[in-house]
């Protein structure tokens, strides 16, 4: 049986040497239209920032190394541009050559991926970041201006801010536009706040709610009027599925654009099936088609068409969408959906931010982490989490991501048994306080309000109490709160009024829930303000443009 792969990278690889491995005596083809077939696409923000010094590691394999060990067929610079889905034949262009020739094929994968949305105009040097070829455009560009370049970045998503970074690393003054009210889309505003904080702190100008409208004559003005003149743009504003080879051969397509297919990468037409980028997944949550451009995904779905090809069948699981950035000194990681998805889906949901330690506080070293973590109300089940720190955000949200596939409610984060000692973690570890809380709020034994809810509920009528220390509480206040410290507060009973709501805050959440029991035990009708003091700054930040450090 032959099986001819349109696409190398992570789901063509991934299927091509699955199925060798399986199968001895297939007979495999893979076709590439650019020079690399295997390549570390994930490492090519941090060749141009220098982390990753040698270009040759970012090249895993070659056509010659696949057919050393694998036996596989592979033809760089070959372009499909046709399918003959009846006849099972694809047209081929090779680049080296300029002839074109057709292949037979018994079974068809397509792993053709994404392309860019082409959002900026031309006029500029533009690139993306997702080949080799275009690092080493970039680099040939940042060298043509010997250390004085200036870049646009134009989006503000995972791939924009690796860009971002490290072109600062390399001495690049880089301006961020980002179409939307503030960075990283998947991440709620007081969730991106510090992260924005963080590009200011090193240098990085960057401007939200704005997009290019022209460039003219070597500058690029903006839908605000602002006219800037870089060296060079990356463009970062996301990718589309690569479908036209799909549409023409009559695979069907999804409502979100990408390649339908069933759950073991079938598409609509017999013997043609699809991985990658530019193929629908089943969202976890909505268990709707959706895209989700991960290389995890990519390589895991490439693997389940090779099974299929072989036999070996086994459904693909539903995509969380479990993400991870760093940027500068922070990292941000999220899984699952946002409270702005929630939102705009109707979706019931509690919301809970903590502030922990990344490992025990007397320990060295130990790193401030925020955590957003979304649950259902009524099964208690966990929706989707967001993480913003240093050190051990990796570690938690990879946790979460295996308890919401396990399907382990959010109070039953509580009873994880995880591993810990003081340079790793806390007895109490940031997953099990998540559980805690949840399990607070479930039981009903605290509630709570959130930093965007705050002001309704004192317009209300409501009594703001903050129960932090004096010093604390003088360093930075939420406007027309009382300061009555939670060590103070029995004793001061007398100044908390118990014929209207009092919501109490404290710095992370964690005195003010002392001080919600305290006076709930005292006939006060009370609410503590979710992740405390820290949250509502960083939520306050994100509403009005204002992002300094919290």
């Amino acid at each position: 049986m032959k099986t001819v792969i349109i696409g190398g990278v992570a789901a063509g690889m991934s299927a091509a040497t699955r199925l060798r491995r399986l199968d001895e005596t297939a007979e495999i083809v893979v076709f590439e239209r650019g020079p690399y077939v295997s390549y570390a696409n994930c490492g090519l923000p941090y060749y141009v920032g220098g982390a990753i010094r040698d270009r040759s590691a970012l090249l895993l394999q070659t056509p010659e190394s696949l057919a050393a060990r694998f036996r596989l067929d592979v033809r760089t610079e070959h372009e499909v541009i046709g399918i003959d889905a009846d006849a099972r034949r694809v047209r081929v262009v090779d680049r080296r050559e300029g002839r074109t020739f057709e292949e037979s094929y018994d079974d068809l994968v397509l792993a053709v991926g994404a392309v860019a949305r082409d959002a900026v105009p031309a006029g500029i040097p533009t690139r993306t970041l997702r080949t080799v070829d275009d690092v080493d455009a970039l680099e040939a560009l940042i060298d043509a201006v010997d250390g004085s370049a200036a870049a646009l970045v134009v989006g503000g998503g995972f791939i924009g801010l690796e860009a971002v970074e490290n072109l600062v690393r390399r001495g690049v003054a880089v301006t961020l536009v980002q179409r939307g009210p503030s960075i990283l889309a998947p991440f709620d505003p007081e969730m991106a706040a510090p992260l924005e904080a963080e590009l200011r702190r090193n240098g990085v100008d960057v401007r939200t709610s704005v997009a290019v409208a022209a460039i003219e004559a070597g500058s690029v003005r903006l839908d605000d009027g602002a006219v800037l003149a870089p060296d060079f743009i990356v463009d970062a504003a996301g990718v589309v599925p690569d479908v036209a080879l799909a549409r023409a051969a009559g695979v069907r397509l999804g409502a979100s654009g990408g390649v339908a297919v069933d759950a073991r990468g079938r598409t609509s037409v017999p013997h043609i099936l699809a991985a990658g980028d530019g193929v629908e997944k089943t969202d976890a949550l909505s268990h709707e088609a959706a895209l989700v451009t991960m290389a995890g995904l990519a390589n895991r779905h490439g693997r389940a068409v090779a099974d299929l090809l072989a036999g070996e069948a086994e459904e693909n699981a539903p995509a969380l969408g479990t993400a991870i950035v760093k940027v500068f000194d922070l990292v941000a990681a999220k899984v699952g959906w946002s409270e702005r998805q929630l939102r705009v889906a109707g979706r019931p949901h509690r919301i809970i931010h903590t502030h922990p330690a990344s490992h025990a506080g007397y320990y060295p070293g130990a790193e401030q982490m925020s955590i957003k973590l979304l649950v259902d109300p009524d099964d208690d089940a966990i929706l989707g989490a967001q993480i913003v720190g240093g050190e051990g955000v990796d570690k938690r949200i990879d946790v979460i991501a295996v308890a919401m596939t396990g399907g382990i409610t959010a109070s039953g984060l509580s009873r994880l048994e995880l591993a810990y000692a003081p340079q790793f973690g806390s007895a109490k570890d940031p997953v099990n306080q998540l559980g805690y809380v949840a399990e607070n709020l479930r039981a009903g034994v605290t509630r709570a309000v959130q930093w965007h809810e705050l002001d309704d509920v004192l317009a209300d009528g409501a009594m703001l109490v903050d129960v932090r220390t004096p010093a604390e509480h003088a360093s930075g206040g939420i406007p027309g709160s009382v300061n009555i410290p939670v060590d103070e507060l029995r004793e001061r009973l007398g100044e908390v009024p118990d014929d209207r709501l009092v919501v109490v805050h404290c710095q992370v959440g964690q005195r003010g829930h002392v001080a919600a029991r305290i006076l709930s035990q005292h006939g006060r009708i009370v609410v503590n303000l979710d992740g405390g003091y820290r949250t509502w700054a960083a939520g306050r930040a994100a509403r009005v443009g204002v992002l300094a450090a919290t």
